[in-house]
């Protein structure tokens, strides 16, 4: 049977749209069942301590409060007497959510109101009284630098930078030597869609879930073993997400608190952050990193040595992929690195939009660009010289690599030859204008992930998987992934995403979501079909034409008919009248999809990657120094490239926050409590509309047989890396002056 191309590549516009901008789509806090309770968290205002008493009198003696719940009558469950599963795997004791009266971070849940309405439990938290005794904390990360220290269990996604060479002598005795202390400041993540749970207490005593996660399953995990509930016991459902950026990928204390309280009241509840809360946790680590960089006067790097730091919490050690990714990415016969990780007294720091790489992508090539500069190259050329074609740091071959072509094609698109060398020679009145550049390096990766394909009596094909779309197109995606392995037009295609009931599927982050979710989908339909002809074929009472065109392949199945391509007249059925025809009311399969199609192509053999150039116009007025940025340019080698509307629009949304890194979001801590201070949108920066220009995004055509299934790499995270190194580097272009942190702020 034959297969007639149709929607993988094309710009499909996002299925999910309509529900989304006409208010059909459900989000965590939407659902409303019949009396449902409304939880308001109180939080702590200390950074470290222990709870010395609870006033609830008044707090209590508001109309409509039903319960508060705190450390002292909270119902007994596993989580507070054995370890739990919570899917992200960093190593430590994760915080547990009213265990005992111990403070451990500030903005700590001490005690949850719940009332018939919202005001009510809210009116109720704001009279709560707690008194706590005061223990010393430090919240400064310089001050913590003296405690760096690598945990004795990595993180399980952890890849430990691997030396080669000697580059503390090759250093010593480079001609040429660059070096500087970078400085990331955390960021905190602020999807538009807070944190949010709403637990519903089904009739038969079961839990139906609505959360902000970006993984069902993950969730259902959790619940289940903090709770001692079996997974028939409570479903999680997160069918849209309104943004993430990796704030959902473990479960936060508001699924718990309500789940806890549901099940303690045997009624449905709510639990939902407000944007103040949401400071108090899920943020990018502060970081710094101390590079070195040695190289001979015609542009050859001799040695490379990176030093970095990022933060964690005292009682989870969070780590991060940062100081890997220059010794990856470039040739250079003499490299080492090293990464430890500081203890505050905050909430464990967390996985944001390409964690790791988004701070240590940008902050090494900000110091490559200051070595071409060293070497009086143009950096372009900087980064062509010492370009390396495999995974250099582990001297391993890779799928593929097309990053000399997306340098190529992203500075031929910018103008980039027509770029003086020379810093502060353009300019526009009182503006100086800068044109800089960077490369990019994220994981492309691929987890097994399930899938079922289900054809109805109505000619209608459903795809399930418990994906979850944050946002990056998933529910688009599949569905033009069904389309073309099953030839059935998008508008007969429903698909189910968003349920721990559906088969299996990873938490979505570290864009491996189009690649893994979509080759399971493929195998789903692929064997739908075959099962559909083999149903046929085992039939007595189908047409002739379709005897013989099953017996010599002549029919195709195409716009969701199947058609005979041979003979002189021309023969077709609808896939309703051919299901019918099998006596059955729908055919169903459920595949898995594993590294190489059908787990058939060793995926560890070579290194994968996606890889970008990014190029940057600013301009920055000299008197004020406030920078604009007015062009951006990002060429993209991700392998095959699904929909090039959804892709590009995620590489955008990965350039704004870039900017926002560059130029304009940090959060700042008062170490004297141990809290985010500019903790709401009017004192958080983040770009706004004036502050983004059109954003050209081109994606270099890169044929990988190897890296997935379906030769597809993720993009969602592509974007952060390089974009923020582009904007540093191009101020100095336009400046003439250097800077080591970001964000880049008037009067650095």
């Amino acid at each position: 049977m034959t297969v007639i191309s149709t929607t993988i590549g094309q710009s499909v516009s996002r299925i999910d749209g309509f529900a989304k901008v006409t208010g059909q789509a459900r989000y965590a806090a939407e659902p409303h069942p019949s009396g449902m309770l409304y939880g308001v968290i109180v939080n702590s205002p200390i950074a470290r301590g222990r709870i010395e008493t609870i006033r609830e009198e008044a707090a209590r003696a508001v109309p409509g409060v039903v319960e508060i719940m705190t450390h002292l009558n909270r119902p007994h469950t596993a989580l507070f007497e054995k370890s739990y599963v919570d899917g992200l795997g960093v190593p430590g004791s994760p915080y547990r959510p009213l265990h005992d009266g111990e403070i451990r971070f500030n903005g700590q849940p001490v005690a949850v109101v719940f009332a018939e309405t919202f005001e009510a439990a809210r009116e109720a938290a704001m009279l709560m009284e707690v008194d706590y005794e005061r223990w010393p904390h430090n919240a400064d990360f310089e001050v913590a630098l003296h405690q760096k220290y690598m945990p004795e269990k990595p993180r399980s996604n952890y890849v430990p930078p691997k030396s080669r060479g000697k580059a503390a002598e090759a250093y010593a005795l480079s001609p040429i030597k660059v070096e500087g202390h970078y400085h990331l400041a955390p960021e905190h993540h602020n999807p538009m869609e807070m944190h949010a749970t709403t637990v519903i207490v089904e009739d038969d005593g079961k839990f139906t879930v609505w959360d902000k996660t970006q993984g069902p399953q993950a969730v259902q995990a959790y619940l289940t073993s903090a709770l001692s509930l079996s997974k028939d016991q409570v479903r999680v459902r997160n069918p849209y997400v309104g943004g993430a950026f990796g704030s959902g990928l473990r479960a936060q204390h508001n699924v718990f608190l309500a789940a806890l309280a549901a099940k303690m009241l045997k009624r449905s509840v709510r639990v939902s952050l407000t944007r103040q809360q949401m400071f108090t946790h899920v943020f990018r680590p502060e970081a710094i990193m101390d590079i070195a960089l040695g190289a001979t006067p015609d542009g050859t790097l001799q040695s490379m040595i990176v030093e970095g730091v990022t933060d964690t919490s005292r009682f989870e050690h969070n780590m991060e992929n940062l100081v890997v990714w220059g010794l990856i990415n470039y040739k250079c016969p003499n490299a080492t690195a090293d990464y430890k990780v500081v203890p505050r007294d905050t909430y464990t720091s967390s996985d944001m939009r390409a964690p790791g790489a988004a701070t240590g992508v940008n902050l090494f090539e900000m110091a490559i660009d200051e070595m071409a500069y060293a070497c009086s190259m143009d950096p372009l050329t900087f980064r062509l010289h010492n370009y390396s074609d495999i995974d250099a740091m582990h001297d391993m071959p890779l799928t593929s690599k097309a990053l000399r072509e997306a340098m190529l094609q992203g500075a031929e698109r910018f103008g980039w030859q027509n770029r003086p060398m020379t810093p502060g020679k353009m300019r526009d009145g009182k503006e100086l204008i800068g044109w800089g550049m960077a490369t990019g390096i994220w994981d492309a990766m691929f987890s097994p992930t399930s899938a079922r394909a289900r054809l109805t009596a109505d000619g209608r094909l459903h795809i399930a998987t418990a994906a979850s779309d944050i946002g990056t197109g998933t529910y688009t995606i599949l569905a033009q992934t069904a389309s073309e392995a099953f030839n059935i037009p998008l508008d007969q295609i429903d698909i189910e995403l968003g349920d721990s009931t559906l088969p299996q599927c990873p938490t979505e982050g570290g864009s491996w979501t189009a690649a893994s979710a979509g080759a399971a989908v493929w195998l789903a339909c692929q064997s739908l079909r075959e099962k559909l002809f083999k149903t046929l074929g085992k039939n007595s009472n189908i047409s002739a034409w379709l005897t013989e065109g099953l017996r010599h392949n002549t029919v195709v199945l195409q716009d969701g008919f199947l058609k005979n391509t041979d003979g002189d007249e021309a023969f077709e059925m609808s896939l309703r009248d051919a299901l019918s025809l099998t006596g059955q009311t729908e055919l169903e399969v459920e595949e898995t999809a594993k590294p190489g199609l059908r787990g058939t192509i060793s995926q560890m053999r070579k290194a994968r990657f996606t890889h970008s150039a990014v190029f940057c116009e600013v301009r920055v007025d000299e008197e004020l120094g406030i920078v604009r940025v007015t062009r951006l340019v990002n060429a993209v080698a991700a392998g095959r490239i699904m929909n090039p509307k959804t892709a590009a629009s995620q590489v955008r949304g990965a350039m704004v926050m870039a900017t926002g890194m560059a130029l304009h979001e940090e959060s700042l801590m008062d170490e004297r409590v141990g809290r985010f201070m500019n903790h709401n949108f009017s004192e958080y920066h983040i770009p706004a509309h004036a502050d983004i220009p059109d954003m050209d995004v081109l994606f270099v055509n890169e044929e990988d047989t190897e890296v997935s299934p379906l030769g597809i790499k993720g993009v969602g995270e592509i974007g952060m890396c390089g974009t923020a190194a582009a904007i540093a580097n191009a101020i100095f272009h336009a400046t003439g002056r250097r800077h080591y942190n970001l964000p880049i702020v008037p009067g650095d």
